[in-house]
């Protein structure tokens, strides 16, 4: 079992109080403005990209792609990429190891997990005890339907070549199969507001272009310090999607007065 490493921080650790603070994000002033019913959907929805900090700052922001996601209709699995913000374990990860959050466990998608384990892709859960950008997406996902599964997958080695491959890896395992792949990722970090939006909408058009290559290199050429550019990059490779849209972007600052922001994007890939 790989047990929360954040719960009671980026998140309530108990719960009822979990519960209670996502359906707030769901009607807050930076959200959908409602919580969304499941439905038996088209499933047009096969890759979406959230953000993974503090509820408080950018849960409203995830909440718009939980929502189309209910809309759409969950798919059998999901597959949940996200950066490594430690050095611990394998630089590109999955692990078979169960997630706990506050709202139960989440089951691993065995087969899918051995379809991934290939190529430079490892079975670590080193690379996954402390890591925080895959856990945060689950009480979300949860909420709206207890027992998904999924696999998770961590990169640490975040160049277009490394998201390339893993994007090969994915793109082949998931034939035939109904995957959503999430991509997590914040935008720009600790930056004035207007220099976060500026330098984010560059990202996220590339990323709307799902263009990955042009989003590599605008993040390399402008300084961005988007975390999870790397998940990003392997999601546009691997789902080949026609069409991106913007759902929602937002900074911290949106949310509370501060000096420095940071900034939160939700995606979906059709």
């Amino acid at each position: 079992m790989r047990y929360p490493a954040v719960a009671g921080q980026f998140y309530e650790g108990k719960e009822g109080a979990l519960r209670k603070q996502i359906e707030a994000c769901f009607l807050h002033r930076l959200g959908p403005g409602e919580i969304p019913e499941l439905k038996s959907g088209e499933r047009n929805i096969k890759g979406a990209v959230m953000p993974h900090a503090g509820y408080m700052f950018s849960g409203p922001v995830a909440a718009h792609v939980c929502t189309a996601l209910a809309k759409d209709g969950f798919p059998d699995t999901f597959i949940v990429i996200g950066p490594k913000h430690g050095g611990f374990g394998s630089p590109i990860a999955i692990t078979t190891e169960e997630f706990n959050t506050p709202l139960g466990d989440v089951a691993i998608d065995m087969e899918l997990a051995q379809k991934l384990h290939t190529g430079v892709i490892d079975n670590d859960l080193m690379a996954h005890r402390n890591e925080h950008s895959i856990e945060v997406q689950l009480p979300f996902l949860q909420f709206l339907k207890p027992d998904i599964k999924f696999v998770p997958l961590c990169i640490g080695h975040q160049t277009y070549k490394m998201a390339k491959e893993v994007g090969i890896i994915i793109s082949k395992a998931i034939e035939g199969k109904d995957v959503v792949v999430i991509a997590s990722t914040d935008f720009s970090h600790y930056v004035p507001k207007e220099m976060a939006e500026k330098k984010d909408k560059m990202a996220i058009d590339a990323i709307i272009n799902l263009d990955a290559k042009s989003l590599y290199k605008t993040v390399d050429k402008y300084n961005i310090s988007m975390c999870g550019y790397g998940p990003v990059m392997a999601m546009i490779e691997a789902v080949n999607g026609s069409k991106a849209s913007l759902l929602k972007y937002s900074t911290s600052g949106d949310v509370m007065e501060m000096r420095d922001v940071v900034g939160y994007g939700a995606v979906v890939v059709e």
